[in-house]
């Protein structure tokens, strides 16, 4: 039996090695009755395409790329095979800013490799005019002032810089081009001085004068100047600065950015001399037509365990002021200024962004330093909170940036937190900062949607405008209708629709006219604000009437009575314009050629619109207690009551209709639901007035089905005599019908 078993097994073995001499595992092949591994990188050259290198494994292979180079795909693999079907790309190690080339240096890639050159204005060490990072070369500086012949002409000096030189006039001269510095060969000269002082600005250009002014408040950052003699200096600076940026729409972007530097250096340096010694703690604050200055300072003694966030009109800034004076001896100080016309001279398109995104600067330019200090690094990163003084777009992005040189840029900066009115920035350093936001230069596809709406609205509003304005003009009303202020109404909101209508659609047209922009914001505030004022007459109107319930028979007396009304009704809105504009000249024209939200000017509308609003709801009211106490007298006149009543209906109406959309406007920024909202109500106040006082009016009905009728049958029209036995009247009993 042990025999039987031990046969049996080698007879198993037998068959289980020709079971696996018949087929060989991938990655061999057959030979001589035995499995040999197959090396794939002898058998086949190119397996692994070009630029990479083939390594054979038991039973298998892998590929790598050359130095180099490296593997394309999403998630390229280290090690990869023919059957992944990846190839080995150029790595370009010139992207990506790391500046491999060392300073002053600029990369030139090549295939599997790259080299380098010096930028111009340096040349290598070695004299080599191309090389690479192993060589150990270094880009050194060429004085052009002295290698490079450079003539700045007479009275002015060359100056070498890292990379280049210019050219500066020698004391008592400035440049006739009004810039500080300059390059030879530009045909400019150096001119005495005295030709710019203060009392020739009005005799010469704005740089010229501007540049006085800088050379006059250079190197006073030492000194300790009163606030009188800095603030003064300032509005001098920056009115010429303003003018400088609104007579040079054709100027350069860097003939901008150089003038914003100086202005910003000039200015950090004038604020820094209120800066004075102190034991404990003071601040130092103004506030400019321009520029606004918060100067805080701290003294080895200081009981405060922090100092208090410093606010300006659109900004605020907390900064660990007592940290920073651990490091520099329990002294220092901080300069905070918020300008209100830098972003002239500092544009948003100074930040970077491509060619279907557009920057818009979301807040006020401000500067934050550290005058006199020592130690200017940070204990704890600084937070600043921005007010937007422009219109949030949600599908925007918003970036806080800082200034250097001729760009806005992040680096150090982030946003914390931001909605549709404010927004939180820290950064890691000090410097000017701002919020730009970037948005598409396309509209999306729920703007063009909210435009048309806009469009029609807007459209069908004007026509029924148009229809109640004829209704109420042209045809013979009773002497009991006194429809004047309605007229009024219509003409005022008419107008104001047909020209806000036009405005929006020729709006990149008349934005190139900064003026013509301010006019009709100026024209529109007027506009709207004379409809709610004839609303408020017309009720003063109804309320009369209800107190005396008699009707005037005089008509010179009407005629007197409704001119009188027209001056008020019109004279009332002027003033207001009037006044607002004189207040804050700059106040009209934003970009949407509309009333400006900075300093609150928005008020100038919305506050005279609060106050007819809630005057309104008190007549209202008095009207209500009138009528009730009329109803309780019997012999009082019943028919002139329900006539009154009815009016009075009519007139609550269109205080809701014309009124309550503007309150609707409060709240727009929130929701875009409200947004549409209030797009449809405040477009169509024309078709809601034409309901009440048209449509609603049995015998205004009646006389336009008989227009209608005898258009469509080719007939003459009767004359329409619409009287108030059958207007008012007929309108109460249509109304108790229902």
């Amino acid at each position: 039996m042990r025999r039987v078993y031990l046969l049996s097994l080698g007879l198993l073995f037998v068959v289980i090695e020709e079971i696996i001499m018949q087929d060989c595992l991938a990655g061999y092949n057959k030979q001589k009755g035995k499995c040999v591994e197959i090396d794939e990188c002898e058998r086949e050259l190119l397996v692994c395409g070009e630029n990479a290198n083939c390594f054979n494994t038991a039973g298998s292979y892998y590929c790598q790329c050359h130095g180099g180079f490296r593997a394309e795909g999403n998630k390229p693999p280290f090690n990869f095979t023919q059957a992944d079907g990846i190839q080995c790309k150029d790595i370009d190690e010139c992207v990506g800013g790391s500046n491999i080339c060392g300073p002053n240096a600029e990369c030139i890639n090549n295939e599997g490799d790259f080299a380098c050159k010096c930028r111009s204005g340096f040349t290598a060490n070695n004299g080599m005019l191309i090389f690479v990072v192993r060589q150990g070369v270094q880009c050194v500086d060429i004085n052009d002032c002295v290698d490079g012949n450079i003539d700045c002409g007479s009275d002015a000096i060359c100056v070498n810089t890292e990379g280049g030189y210019y050219c500066t006039c020698e004391s008592g001269f400035i440049s006739s081009s009004g810039n500080r510095t300059f390059l030879a060969g530009l045909d400019i000269q150096c001119v005495d001085s005295k030709i710019a002082s203060q009392e020739g600005c009005t005799n010469h250009t704005s740089k010229v004068c501007l540049e006085s002014l800088l050379e006059q408040t250079e190197n006073i950052k030492d000194k300790e100047l009163p606030l009188d003699t800095v603030t003064s200096l300032l509005n001098m600076v920056l009115d010429a600065a303003v003018n400088i940026s609104e007579s040079s729409s054709s100027a350069k972007p860097n003939e901008l950015a150089s003038y914003g530097n100086r202005v910003l250096k000039n200015n950090e340096e004038l604020v820094s001399t209120l800066v004075k010694p102190t034991n404990t703690s003071a601040n130092v604050s103004f506030t400019l037509d321009d520029v606004e200055g918060r100067v805080f300072m701290v003294g080895p003694h200081v009981t405060l365990g922090q100092i208090p966030r410093l606010h300006t009109t659109n900004c605020s800034i907390d900064i660990d002021l007592i940290g920073i004076a651990k490091n520099n001896n329990e002294t220092t100080a901080v300069v905070f200024l918020g300008y209100n016309t830098m972003e002239n001279l500092l544009k948003a398109d100074f930040f970077y962004s491509t060619n279907d995104t557009v920057n818009t600067m979301m807040s006020s330019v401000i500067s934050v330093t550290l005058p006199k200090t020592t130690n200017t690094a940070l204990s704890k990163p600084v937070n600043f909170t921005f007010r937007h003084i422009r219109g949030f777009d949600s599908s925007g992005s918003m970036h806080c940036v800082y200034w250097k040189i001729s760009e806005w840029i992040v680096d150090g900066c982030s946003v914390l937190n931001t909605n549709r009115s404010f927004t939180v920035c820290s950064c890691v350093h000090l410097s000017t900062f701002a919020l730009i936001m970037q948005t598409s230069s396309h509209p999306s596809e729920n703007d063009s949607l909210l435009n048309v709406l806009n469009v029609v609205c807007v459209i069908v509003g004007l026509l029924f405008f148009s229809l109640a304005l004829l209704t109420f003009a042209f045809c013979q009303w009773g002497p009991g209708v006194n429809n004047v202020a309605r007229i009024n109404i219509c003409i005022s909101l008419l107008l104001a629709h047909l020209l806000f209508l036009l405005t929006q659609q020729f709006l990149s047209l008349i934005r190139r006219q900064q003026m013509l922009c301010e006019v009709i914001s100026g024209l529109l505030h007027f506009l709207f604000l004379s409809g709610f004022v004839w609303m408020f007459i017309e009720a003063v109107l109804l309320f009369i009437c209800v107190k005396n319930l008699s009707q005037i028979s005089s008509q010179k007396r009407n005629v007197l009575r409704n001119i009188f009304l027209c001056v008020i009704g019109y004279a009332v809105a002027l003033v207001v314009v009037g006044i607002s504009a004189a207040v804050v000249p700059k106040g009209y024209g934003s970009e949407k050629c509309w009333i400006k939200m900075d300093k609150g000017f928005i008020w100038s509308f919305l506050g005279p619109v609060t106050v007819i609003l809630a005057l309104n709801v008190i007549l209202f009211i008095g009207i209500g207690v009138s009528l009730k106490s009329a109803f309780k007298k019997l012999n009082s006149d019943v028919s002139q009551l329900n006539q009154t009543k009815i009016i009075m209906f009519k007139t609550l109406a269109q205080f809701v209709v014309l009124g309550c959309s503007w309150i609707l406007g409060f709240f727009t920024n929130s929701s875009k639901v409200l947004e549409i909202l209030f797009l449809i109500l405040n477009s169509q106040q024309g078709t809601f007035i034409f309901l009440i006082y048209c449509v609603l009016n049995k015998g205004i009905r009646q006389e336009y089905r008989k227009l209608f009728t005898s258009l469509y049958c080719g007939l003459k029209p009767k004359n329409i005599n619409w009287t108030s036995e059958n207007t008012e009247d007929s309108t109460i009993q249509g109304l108790q019908m229902k």
